[in-house]
């Protein structure tokens, strides 16, 4: 792919400093969007978190503290805090503080992005973090492989992937998922202490969600040193590399829609490429990632196969470029040493991050941004410059 050159370094980090400071609240946290996302979002925040740290600024261990001060005595981590606003959505979620679904626990890289960064992390911030994926390694609910189960779409951050498509009555259309999305929440099944741990409505796990649980685990035991959930990480690890379809080059969900929609190749699919043991699997990812037949693209890796029916490059989840998902590929990349493919994947995110003017997706062709423009979680970009 020609033309795949870094913007000027300094540049991107001084547009990221300022949309991070443009959306910090005084509540302690950045706001993704202050129009489209006022609240505090879980995986969001652990991104700013990483951000704040880079650019030096104790910001970092205060949204971090943030987005862990509404979680439950059992662990579980609400993927969304409504300090600003109690009360605000409670019909929904049936508490008032925070929501009562999580995210992808990216809390357990964040601390330890922190540590590398120099920051003194309290005990207090580092066990909140341990709870959080004990309570889903031991407390949520596992499919027969293994997997650990999904309660909601949301709580993959993927939020309309083509991998939903099955619970999806004749089809997906934005107007018959959106009222699916909300009933999905009222089917949850949930433990003594009102956490989700399963959902007989939506049985499905996702691989990439799995990836992240066991990417988080080996990351915090990585700086702390202690193994409290690295056993039950490596054996999800084990049976995560069960889900390999070597046909499609991805790795595919479990579950219901494990024969349909959840075969789909979408970029949140390649994740389980964070914890995989298998050289020729990360080989076929790295390739893939930035082939323009594949998901290659000027201005980042489109977020679906372009060989997928449903591709749209400027669909919510179809097929646009997303920043937190380049940025989590790039680092993997990188770990296993594929370095020419993990600079050129920096290059097109970063391009895409100006041109799309920071915003939530966009275009992984041409940059065109979609959703909220800007978004605070594309300061990523500034790591990757």
């Amino acid at each position: 792919m020609e033309g795949h050159e870094n913007p000027d370094r300094l540049g991107v980090r001084a547009a990221a400093r300022a949309v991070l400071e443009d959306h910090w609240v005084p509540q302690g946290y950045t706001a993704p969007n202050h129009a489209t996302y006022p609240w505090q979002w879980l995986w969001d925040s652990c991104f700013h978190a990483i951000c704040w740290a880079d650019l030096g600024d104790d910001r970092a261990l205060t949204e971090l503290r943030t987005a862990l001060s509404v979680q439950a005595e059992d662990g579980f981590v609400p993927h969304m805090n409504y300090v600003r606003n109690p009360g605000v959505a409670a019909d929904l979620w049936g508490r008032d503080d925070a929501s009562s679904i999580t995210q992808p626990p990216m809390y357990g890289h964040a601390v330890a992005e922190l540590v590398r960064r120099g920051v003194d992390v309290d005990e207090e911030t580092v066990s909140k973090a341990e709870s959080g994926l004990r309570f889903l390694l031991l407390d949520r609910r596992r499919l027969p492989n293994g997997l650990v189960a999904l309660c909601h779409p949301w709580e993959s951050g993927a939020d309309d992937s083509p991998r939903w498509d099955d619970f999806c009555p004749g089809g997906f259309s934005l107007e018959s998922w959106r009222p699916i999305k909300n009933q999905l929440v009222t089917s949850i099944e949930r433990s003594s202490a009102g956490s989700p741990v399963a959902n007989p409505d939506f049985e499905t796990a996702s691989a990439g969600f799995n990836a992240l649980v066991v990417f988080n685990a080996w990351e915090l035991a990585e700086v702390t040193g202690r193994s409290a959930t690295t056993d039950r990480a490596d054996e999800l690890a084990g049976c995560l590399a069960g889900q390999w379809d070597e046909s499609r080059r991805t790795w595919t969900d479990a579950g219901a829609s494990e024969s349909g929609s959840g075969m789909a190749r979408t970029l949140d699919g390649l994740l389980p490429m964070l914890v995989s043991a298998v050289p020729e699997r990360i080989d076929a990812v790295a390739a893939d990632l930035i082939d323009p037949s594949a998901y290659g693209g000027q201005c980042g890796p489109a977020g679906v196969h372009r060989q997928e029916p449903g591709f749209d490059p400027r669909s919510y989840w179809r097929g646009p470029a997303w920043p937190q998902l380049g940025y989590l590929l790039w680092q993997g990349l990188l770990w296993y040493g594929r370095t020419e493919a993990a600079e050129q994947m920096a290059s097109t995110t970063v391009r895409g991050a100006m041109r799309s003017g920071f915003a939530e997706y966009w275009d992984p062709d041409d940059g065109t941004g979609g959703g909220a423009v800007p978004q605070s979680w594309t300061a990523l970009a500034a790591l990757m410059a």
